[in-house]
């Protein structure tokens, strides 16, 4: 994709500035119902488009956390995620850099240029652990 001359428009702004508002990790069709206050006639494919121009572009971040949908994530900062495997809800990890064995090996493997890195961790949020030590 051509990001340089991809213009930001109106309604890919908006996208954007709702997905950086929130820390929920969205799926498409759960940011379409934020934007859609702002916005009220735009079409859950204009916002399936934009986030997926706005990932390509380095704006936003898709995220595949093996549920079987995309996530997107308007913090670009590097960070991990957690995701509760009972209820579903990911939360931000703060980063922590890569042992350097890990990154030697990660360049001797010689012909590939590692473009990114996504991390992510699964487990039973503390809420949940609540649920399940009341029943």
């Amino acid at each position: 994709m051509d990001c340089e001359n991809t213009r930001m428009t109106h309604q890919r702004r908006v996208v954007l500035e709702e997905l950086k508002k929130t820390t929920a990790h969205p799926t498409a069709d759960e940011l379409y119902e934020s934007v859609r206050k702002r916005l009220p006639n735009i079409s859950l494919g204009t916002v399936y488009r934009n986030l997926e121009i706005l990932s390509a572009c380095g704006q936003a971040l898709k995220l595949d956390l093996g549920e079987g949908k995309k996530r997107f994530d308007g913090t670009l900062d590097p960070h991990y995620h957690l995701r509760c495997v009972k209820c579903g809800r990911v939360i931000d990890v703060p980063y922590v850099p890569i042992d350097k064995k890990i990154e030697k090996q990660m360049k001797d493997l010689g012909e590939f240029k590692i473009t990114g890195v996504q991390v992510h961790f699964e487990g039973i949020c503390a809420d949940c652990l609540a649920k399940e030590q009341t029943h």
